[in-house]
């Protein structure tokens, strides 16, 4: 603002000398006629200006004409100088708006992903008293390159620690991917990063402490999915679908999960579901058959992929149809029959999936009979149609999301009206 003040400043003082210089010269003398044979007319329109010359009526007329054009002059560079600060305010003003709508346009298509997120930084000492010393007590999952801890930070936040073996370059590749990924996206059903920690032999990532643990552990474990009613099985589907409609059509670029499955999905103390493990996580436009390592998870793996190598967001839809079976008939995605043989959930779920009469004697004996039958064949159709084999044939997860919203009550996020004799 001062600068703005200081250019009217100039513009002023400027016209000014410009007619101070015009009245200094109009004070001088006039020159014999000798020295001075004739005068222009500018001099004698500025001479008519000096005190004792008598004025005629053709001075008295030049002088009028000159007070206007000085009162000219003055107006002009007044409206000069406003004209400048209001350039100068609106060009102020749009560049204090212009990052608030650059948030504004992010948050109405999802986030850019060349934007850095901020993530707190956690020294060893650190986790290692928020979880015990990491002691077994606390150990609260499980996962291909370490433990994940139980913790209370110093400002009693419960958190989860995953500490990861930096024992391989792909653990190292898949902790910074990880970190990179969950600190650019925000959304319910995905897992909140806290922050991560570095040590010579570990790496540690932080999220928020999901009390109801895993999906797998809810449906596998010992209470084999009696927490888990109808009504709440369909919400956990739900929030898992809009979590990856998120990172399909949300984030820019998009995102492919690639290791989608019931221990990847956390439940919190209201059964709320979210993604979690994005270490094998890619962009769309950064992978291709010969730069990236097949990666997944047997029964949850698409054909395509396992096959060819063809990876694509229908990849993540398959998935999700895996695990919708998962939670409809409260199957494992592959069952081992003998020491030498597997049997897939898909495979041998799909004949009886289509037929009306033998569904409801498959689905899990936890939920059985608790549920609508035509509410039972539309979920049966949208897991069949994920699990189709030609990834053309698969729906796109936006698809997905709206069949499922009229079949989750409102209290859960749906749209579903119960009623008394609704269970």
């Amino acid at each position: 603002m001062s600068k703005i003040l200081h250019l009217l400043l100039l513009i002023k003082v400027t016209v000014l000398e410009f007619f101070l210089i015009s009245v200094s010269a109009s004070t001088t003398p006039p020159q014999s006629p000798a020295s001075q044979p004739s005068l222009s007319p500018i001099y004698t329109s500025m001479a008519s200006f000096s005190p004792g010359i008598q004025m005629g009526r053709g001075q008295e007329h030049k002088l009028d004409t000159h007070k206007k054009l000085l009162i000219a002059l003055i107006i002009t560079s007044s409206s000069l100088g406003l004209i400048i600060l209001s350039c100068l305010c609106f060009w102020v003003y749009r560049s204090k708006q212009s990052p608030k709508n650059t948030k504004n346009s992010d948050a109405e298509r999802g986030i850019s992903l060349s934007k850095k997120g901020l993530v707190q930084s956690f020294d060893y000492k650190t986790l290692e008293k928020a979880t015990g010393g990491f002691k077994d007590g606390n150990i609260v999952g499980r996962g291909g390159f370490g433990c994940v801890y139980k913790a209370s930070l110093d400002s009693n936040t419960l958190a989860a620690v995953k500490k990861i073996e930096n024992v391989t370059q792909e653990a190292k590749r898949e902790f910074q991917n990880e970190v990179n990924l969950l600190s650019k996206i925000h959304h319910p059903n995905i897992i909140s990063l806290l922050g991560y920690g570095n040590d010579i032999s570990s790496s540690f990532i932080v999220y928020e402490l999901m009390q109801n643990g895993s999906l797998d552990e809810q449906l596998h474990g010992p209470s084999r999915g009696s927490a888990l009613t109808w009504h709440t099985r369909m919400k956990i589907a739900l929030d898992t679908a809009r979590g990856i409609e998120y990172i399909h059509e949300r984030c820019r670029p998009p995102i492919i999960h690639r290791d989608l499955k019931s221990s990847n999905i956390l439940l919190d103390s209201s059964f709320n579901a979210k993604i979690s493990d994005f270490g094998l996580a890619v962009t769309v436009g950064a992978h291709g058959k010969n730069n990236i390592k097949l990666s997944g998870t047997l029964g949850y793996v698409a054909p395509e992929y396992l096959l060819d190598g063809k990876l694509t967001d229908k990849s993540d839809v398959y998935a999700f149809g895996v695990v919708l079976l998962e939670l409809l008939l409260g199957r494992r995605p592959v069952e081992k029959l003998s020491s030498v043989q597997y049997q897939s959930l898909v495979t041998w779920a799909m004949p009886q999936l289509t037929d009306r009469s033998k569904l409801p004697k498959i689905v899990d004996p936890v939920i059985k009979d608790t549920m609508d039958h035509k509410h039972l064949y539309q979920v049966a159709a949208v897991a069949v149609l994920c699990v189709q084999p030609e990834p053309s044939y698969r729906p796109l997860i936006t698809d997905v999301l709206h069949s499922l919203v009229p079949l989750v009550p409102v209290e859960l996020g749906g749209t579903l009206r119960l009623t008394s004799s609704s269970s």
